[in-house]
């Protein structure tokens, strides 16, 4: 392999991607606004869910339960209504995601047997939304039963140490305030990669075909190693340009925190370019159009990358049968790593085991895509 004519192959095709106004899109805009996009369009986060009240015993205990919810970040009392045809329709139209109901035995019931029951009217139409806001709404039922149970303990002249033996305190670690955007960016970086990385790539055979310089290229005294590396040098520049400005925004803008090191940061991002970018070149050798392989790369990376990764659908609640799909999706293993060195700050000691699945799966797409080429027009 000679590095002069390794040179001439990355100068050609630098010029190829500066003439070409789709490749310099996707090269420089793509990724940010792909970043800003998902980073704010992506948010589990629910917070202020809009509530309908309807109090069918307007007592003062009442009142205080509706102060809770009133209280809470996660909820915003948007209407009280008077009957049910009323919550309903509320509901329907989607001024409220949910509904509460007080019994008119409510301040009689918890009076005298020291319980009672208030019903939760949930839209199911967005079965995640219903169930987060349903665990929502019963933490704050649970913190008014514990402050009627506080205040009754205190007119019996007790203390909540008697009634209480056993207290479980929780702590957060990695990601104490429990911030979706803090795992999604992370994540996203890898989609965003996958995506741009595979993309480019994919142009570069096929363009040649397409513009007829296929026997220019034929007729050199290039290898087709040196075809292949000379053609996806320029593509690792670029790529390391957009997972920096990626990672600063992440970090910069999202205030994501960064807790590993740059250096670990940049080897395995290397490591997944390497993967990314020959699984385009392998994908522009087979198919001779520009547009059919732009489309297969865009199925074979953001697809797999967006659901089978990890990045937001965790894998283990999958079925069996998929996680072990899962063990092929490249994607797989850069998430993990890069979700790790944002929140736990892990070195490459402590990701050893995805940073080896990742060399062998970069080992085979080089291979793969070093053989498929062939110096030959038929």
């Amino acid at each position: 392999m000679r590095v002069r004519r390794l040179k001439a192959i990355a100068v050609k095709e630098v010029l190829q991607i500066w003439r070409d106004p789709r490749s310099l899109m996707i090269a420089l805009l793509l990724p940010f606004t792909l970043m800003f996009l998902f980073g704010y369009g992506v948010n589990l986060d629910l917070k202020h869910i809009p509530i309908c009240t309807f109090d069918r015993e307007s007592s003062q205990q009442s009142q205080d339960l509706f102060k809770h919810f009133q209280a809470s970040l996660y909820f915003s009392v948007a209407l009280n209504v008077k009957t049910y045809p009323e919550m309903t329709a509320a509901i329907d139209r989607g001024d409220c995601r949910v509904g509460i109901v007080v019994p008119p035995d409510f301040s009689q019931r918890l009076n005298d047997a020291g319980t009672a029951s208030v019903q939760a009217i949930l839209d199911g139409t967005d079965d995640n939304t219903a169930n987060i806001a349903w665990g929502y709404a019963s933490a704050v039922v649970s913190s008014y039963s514990n402050d009627i149970a506080v205040s009754a303990i205190d007119r019996q002249g007790r203390t909540l140490q008697q009634i209480q033996p056993l207290v479980v305190q929780s702590r957060v670690w990695f990601n104490e305030d429990l911030v979706s955007r803090n795992f999604i960016i992370p994540g996203m970086i890898a989609v965003i990669m996958a995506l741009v990385g595979a993309q480019l790539t994919s142009l570069t055979i096929s363009r040649e075909w397409e513009r007829g310089t296929m026997e220019l290229l034929v007729s050199t005294p290039v290898t087709s190693g040196e075809v292949m590396f000379g053609k996806l040098i320029p593509y690792m520049v670029i790529g390391w340009i957009d997972a920096a400005f990626c990672l600063m925004i992440a970090a910069l803008w999202f205030e994501v925190p960064l807790r590993g090191t740059i250096a670990t940061l940049f080897l395995t991002t290397t490591l997944y370019l390497v993967v990314v970018l020959s699984i385009g070149y392998l994908l522009s050798v087979l198919i001779r159009s520009q547009v059919g392989a732009s489309q297969i790369a865009m199925v074979a990376t953001l697809m797999p990358a967006m659901l089978l990764s990890g990045y937001v659908f965790p894998i283990d609640q999958m079925p069996r049968f998929i996680q072990d799909v899962t063990y092929l999706i490249f994607s797989r293993y850069y998430v993990t790593i890069v979700k790790a060195i944002f929140l736990k700050g892990s070195n490459i000691i402590e990701l050893v085991t995805p940073v080896l699945f990742l060399v062998v799966y970069a080992l085979t797409v080089v291979v793969l895509a070093g053989r498929a080429f062939r110096k030959r027009l038929a």
